[in-house]
C-alpha cells in the first residue's frame, strides 16, 4: 500500500483542516522555515510553495522564512550569479515584506523577529527575514573572508 509522504507543512495543513482551518487555529501554529542564502533564491520549491500561500487547500495562515544570508552557497558576486541584488528578492513576487538585517546586530534581530512574527499573525501572509551575516572562515581553503 502506497502512502503519500508528508512534510512539515502538509502536516500543519492536515491540522488546520482537522480543527475546521479558522482563524484562531492558524495563529496557534507558526511555520518557520529556514533557508540558506542560495537555496531560498536557486530552489524551485521555494517559490512553487511561497506562491501558493493564499490557496485555501495549502494556506498555512503564513509562514515565517528566515534566510540565513552569508554568501556560503554562492561562488560568484551576486551581480552576476542572479537578476536581483538580493537573494530574498524571489518573494517580491507575492508581495511579502522583507526584513533586511544586520546578523552582528542582536538587539535589531530581535526586533525583526518580533515584527515579523505580529506581521505574520495580524495578516496571516508569509514574511521573510533576510539575516545578512558574513562567512567568518570563508567558503573554502581557497577563499578569504574579507570577500564578504
Amino acid at each position: 500500500m502506497h502512502q503519500p509522504c508528508c512534510d512539515g507543512e502538509s502536516q500543519i495543513r492536515a491540522a488546520l483542516q482537522r480543527s475546521i482551518l479558522n482563524r484562531l487555529e492558524e495563529k496557534k501554529i507558526v511555520p518557520i522555515l529556514v533557508h540558506g542564502d542560495a537555496s531560498f533564491a536557486g530552489q524551485g520549491v521555494v517559490f512553487e510553495s511561497m506562491q501558493m500561500q493564499d490557496l485555501k487547500n495549502y494556506s498555512v495562515g503564513g509562514t515565517i522564512h528566515v534566510i540565513v544570508n552569508n554568501q556560503i552557497g554562492f561562488t560568484t558576486v551576486p551581480l552576476k550569479g542572479r537578476s536581483g541584488i538580493y537573494s530574498s528578492d524571489l518573494a517580491k513576487a507575492i508581495n511579502a515584506p522583507i526584513f533586511h538585517v544586520n546578523a552582528d546586530s542582536l538587539e535589531d534581530v530581535h526586533k525583526v523577529f518580533k515584527a515579523a512574527a505580529t506581521y505574520r499573525q495580524k495578516f496571516n501572509k508569509d514574511v521573510v527575514i533576510d539575516l545578512i551575516g558574513y562567512r567568518k572562515m570563508g567558503h573554502n581553503e581557497l577563499d578569504q573572508p574579507s570577500f564578504t
